[in-house]
């Protein structure tokens, strides 16, 4: 039995390099290493800690000994290798929301193509944004685990011998905003296992920070804010990401325009919106100039959507911009929201004007709009209906088209790979299952280079936000009521937003299509975490039948996990936690029989030295 050190912060430098590999090709390489491990931190005034065994563990997850993590800063084609220290006490998985990760699944960081990373392991992700540009994150994709942080941003940037379709800014200021509970990550999964909802949460952070004190009556003193510093006359691009648990933002910046420019790894058409709602799992990003007369500084909002107002008001993340000749505080009311919160129409007729911009070249010399794919035949339809939560084997679970999927103790990828048979089944169906809801492992087959559409019909009564890894897609309608053949008439056959996340409002639909030219087995989930954590994700399995040299698809990397029925392959690793600098107390446990609980509550089994 090996041991693990639970330690309550880890303080260890990032290293970042960038370098050429001699024996590779000449895209440069990028470095980081990452402890990745529970930090001290109190966003809105309160401790989170949870309990294992008799150790007490501070419940923030950070990165470096930073909450928020490290922005990866790249650029189009580069490699990056990023060295993962799991200084967790359960396993981890880091994702990369929006990145394609072109013919290597292998990386993609979630259950069904990877084993999690054991508690005091570490794993090195390689990867190469091929063919990408934008603004994206990272998450930790098991257990819940980003309701207690763990993310951090990506930055893929054009390469110099292509044109970006705006001026230079002045500087890039990466944002993220997301709703917070106050209760450890490992209790909000106590919560759902026993059948109960989150409910309504503590607040919204804005760059791991809680509000500033705009309201004495709704903001306690003491809490730490964020503040943004800019100078006058500058034009900043500022990218803001939503990685809350389940919770619609509306994004706004007092007395400031905001000119849309690109979203998810698309340049869209250049837009002023006085704010925008930006969903659960999204990304965008925005010109600002700075053309205030800085009298005092300014608000930056991010209030909860599609709720009641008056409930909750106390919910909303506020920063401050602050101008170098700032003459006082922020002070006064909020700026305001769109007048009625329940106003869906406002909002959907709001995400249907974020267009594509068909002459901006991207990652590559040829405009965005070159590929047409409202001139392309659709060969796979799928129609992907979710409800409100259901009892299935007297559980409480979240479901598309009737199925609610258990992560396997076998990735599906790794099965593939090596002949697992029984491990799931490729009979997903095109259309809502009549009868009971049930369990199970059905996935999608894809047809590779086929043309697929999938229309995802929210009969629910919440917002809900649904992402595709290993793609971007074309949104291309959405509407209220139930999708039928006549939709496909309302279509926007045109300039329909090439994205990896869209947002389905309450009793509608969205439909998107994507060109399956990208194998491998690819996760398409809700990203609201509890409807993900109960089971509202499947699978599509891409595979070119004609390729037998790997020039589809990357060869199993050499440091693959194994887990499940293939545990036999894995080479044993010493365990190395690292202590954290901090004050607090660090203790020892069996890491075995923590390992093999926290597997299980993440939906996967993991063999353990």
């Amino acid at each position: 039995m090996w041991r693990a050190l639970a330690a309550a912060a880890a303080a260890v430098a990032v290293a970042v390099v960038v370098a050429a590999r001699p024996a590779a090709a000449t895209d440069p390489y990028a470095f980081f290493d990452w402890d990745v491990g529970y930090v001290t931190a109190a966003p809105l005034g309160v401790k989170q800690q949870a309990k294992l065994a008799s150790i007490i563990l501070l419940g923030v997850i950070g990165i470096n000994g930073k909450f928020p993590g490290p922005t990866v800063n790249i650029s189009t084609n580069w490699n990056v290798v990023v060295n993962v220290l799991n200084d967790l006490d359960e396993p981890l998985l880091i994702t990369w929301n929006g990145i394609q990760h072109r013919k290597n699944c292998w990386q993609d960081g979630v259950l069904g193509t990877n084993c999690p990373i054991p508690s005091g392991w570490n794993w090195t992700y390689e990867f190469q944004v091929k063919d990408q540009i934008g603004s994206f994150f990272y998450f930790p994709s098991t257990g819940l685990q980003r309701a207690a942080g763990g993310y951090g941003g990506v930055v893929v940037n054009n390469r110099d011998v292509i044109a970006v379709p705006f001026g230079r800014p002045d500087g890039d200021i990466t944002i993220f905003i997301g709703d917070w509970y106050n209760k450890n990550h490992t209790d909000l999964r106590k919560m759902l296992d026993s059948g109960k909802d989150l409910g309504m949460p503590d607040g919204v952070l804005i760059n791991g920070k809680g509000p500033y004190r705009y309201n004495d009556s709704l903001v306690p003193a003491g809490i730490e804010y964020e503040t943004i510093n800019v100078d006058p006359g500058k034009t900043y691009r500022i990218r803001v990401h939503n990685v809350g648990t389940s919770t619609s933002l509306n994004f706004r910046i007092q007395g400031h325009n905001m000119v849309l420019v690109e979203t998810e790894g698309s340049y869209t058409t250049q837009q002023n919106y006085t704010n925008l709602d930006v969903h659960v799992g999204q990304s965008y990003s925005f010109l600002v100039t700075t053309d205030q007369n800085a009298s005092s500084d300014y608000y930056v909002v991010a209030s909860a959507r599609m709720v009641n107002d008056t409930v909750w008001r106390r919910v909303a993340g506020v920063a401050v911009l602050r101008y170098s000749n700032s003459r006082g505080r922020a002070s006064g009311p909020l700026p305001d929201p769109p007048q009625d919160q329940f106003d869906k129409s406002f909002s959907m007729n709001q995400a249907r004007s974020v267009r594509w911009n068909l002459s901006a070249g991207a990652a590559r010399p040829n405009p965005q709009g070159s590929f047409r794919y409202s001139s392309i035949n659709v060969t796979q339809a799928y129609l992907l209906r979710s409800t409100a939560p259901v009892t299935i084997n007297g559980r409480r679970r979240a479901t598309l088209n009737g199925l609610s999927f258990t992560p396997p103790e076998t990735p599906l990828r790794l099965a593939d790979a090596y002949g697992v048979r029984g491990v799931y089944s490729l009979d997903f169906p095109e259309r809502p299952l009549r009868g009971a809801p049930r369990m199970g492992r059905s996935i999608i087959n894809g047809t590779y280079r086929g043309f697929m559409e999938l229309i995802f019909q929210n009969n629910d009564t919440r917002m809900q936000s649904y992402h595709m890894d290993g793609y971007a897609f074309f949104v291309v309608g959405m509407d209220y009521g139930e999708w039928t053949e006549d939709s496909r008439g309302t279509y926007n056959k045109g300039d329909g937003v090439a994205r990896s996340t869209v947002q389905v409002y309450p009793g509608a639909w969205a439909a998107v299509l994507v060109s399956l030219d990208n194998v491998g087995v690819w996760n398409v989930r809700s990203e609201n975490l509890d409807s993900w954590y109960l089971g509202q994700e499947v699978y599509v399995r891409v595979v070119n039948p004609e390729d037998t040299g790997n020039k589809t698809e990357m060869a199993i990397p050499d440091n693959a996990l194994f887990c499940g029925q293939l545990h036999k392959y894995q080479k044993q690793q010493t365990p190395h936690h690292k202590m954290g600098t901090s004050a607090a107390a660090a203790a020892v446990v069996g890491s075995r029989v923590a390992a093999a609980a926290m597997l299980l509550l993440a939906g996967a089994v993991m063999i353990s030295p």
